[in-house]
């Protein structure tokens, strides 16, 4: 007897740290990450969207009050769904020159905003006026009423469109006679530069000509994996990208029964595109090492090296996952490297100081997945 009288409190301490041990890896919840969000299911099984970011509408006319710095209007690309096109171009446009059209995808996790979010609308305005540049922001359906590939569908038709623009097809909209349809340019931020990398993966598969692709931006691109990497684990309670929130974001974009190693998320994974990568233009891609989903690009740009695909970097020290939204610094530092990947023709390599191949990236075994 004396034995399994001695085993008992043995067992009650190994079942009370067992107890504790679940409840801290329990510890967010889906409720929880819907608070943060914003979000909150209707009976339909569609989504409430309570997120206070307002929306703005299209300024046609120079002469509106405030005094625009772009102007803008929305094109509806199809009337059997909501996809649809906000156009700018800068106030006044040069008139013997043409400009670069770049072709904009906004971030929101796949879920939230939408190109007429006041965000995202004043950073095409910044472009469109700075550089100067036509600038074609698709408006495309969300998750999870309409799950991946819904978006990239929709991104497709964008550029679909701008084809048929070029070749006049139905008539050419006034705007686009400013548009030069030989240098094009995918630009998404976030889930936006997800659905650029993609949408230009499927686009080699379709004759867009005379549409020229020249090259892709991808800014603190939105990607994940089933396996931590070490950004995410340092980062897990980021402000803004929180690891339990994220998951939670995944099992809402991706199709039903498919996990964050699918292509769609873990665009290294493998899957239909891995041939295509070759093919791919020139390639921007821009990270901050604040943001817990750096490691993801440093891994994508890693691979496109391998692949030889014409690579351009910056990664930044400190900073946080939509800086350039909130920092003006920040945005500059994004434009400069833009224009400067837009214009280059010769040099490709890093905008920073330092070499690619020292970002070693060490994707953790199952066992650094525990705090979950």
């Amino acid at each position: 007897m004396t034995p399994q009288k001695s085993q008992f409190p043995i067992l009650f301490i190994f079942l009370l740290l067992l107890s504790i041990s679940l409840s801290c890896a329990q510890k967010h919840t889906w409720q929880e990450a819907f608070k943060v969000l914003g979000i909150a299911w209707n009976r339909d099984g569609t989504l409430n969207r309570t997120v206070q970011i307002p929306m703005v509408g299209p300024t046609p006319d120079a002469d509106a009050k405030p005094s625009p710095i772009a102007l803008s209007q929305d094109i509806r690309l199809s009337y059997k769904s909501k996809a649809s096109i906000r156009l700018y171009i800068p106030i006044n446009p040069p008139k013997n020159k043409k400009l670069p059209l770049i072709i904009y995808f906004h971030g929101g996790d796949f879920v939230l905003y939408s190109a007429s979010t006041v965000i995202f609308h004043n950073f095409c305005n910044n472009i469109a006026s700075e550089f100067p540049a036509v600038v074609a922001s698709v408006e495309y359906r969300l998750a999870p009423e309409n799950r991946l590939p819904a978006a990239y569908d929709d991104a497709l038709n964008g550029i679909f469109w701008a084809r048929d623009q070029a070749l006049g097809k139905g008539g050419r909209d006034p705007w686009m006679e400013y548009a030069d349809f030989s240098r094009v340019f995918l630009l998404g931020s976030s889930a936006g530069a997800n659905i650029a990398y993609h949408v230009a993966l499927r686009a080699l598969d379709f004759d867009i000509s005379p549409l020229k692709i020249q090259g892709l931006m991808l800014n603190q691109g939105y990607f994940g994996g089933l396996q931590r990497t070490q950004s995410e684990i340092r980062l897990k309670d980021d402000p803004y990208v929180a690891l339990y929130v994220n998951d939670v974001l995944w099992s809402l974009v991706l199709p039903q029964n498919l996990n964050r190693d699918h292509e769609f998320c873990n665009p290294i994974s493998g899957g239909t595109y891995l041939g295509r990568v070759f093919r791919l233009p020139k390639v921007y891609i821009k990270g901050d090492h604040g943001d817990p989903l750096v490691d993801r690009s440093i891994l994508l740009a890693q691979f496109l090296q391998q692949c030889n695909v014409r690579l351009y970097y910056r990664f930044n020290q400190g900073g946080f996952h939509g800086i350039e939204l909130q920092n003006t610094t920040a945005a500059q530092q994004l434009y400069n490297d833009m224009r400067f990947f837009m214009n280059d023709v010769d040099m490709l390599g890093n905008l920073n100081s330092g070499d690619l191949s020292h970002q070693v990236i060490r994707l953790p075994s199952d066992d650094d997945k525990s705090f979950i």
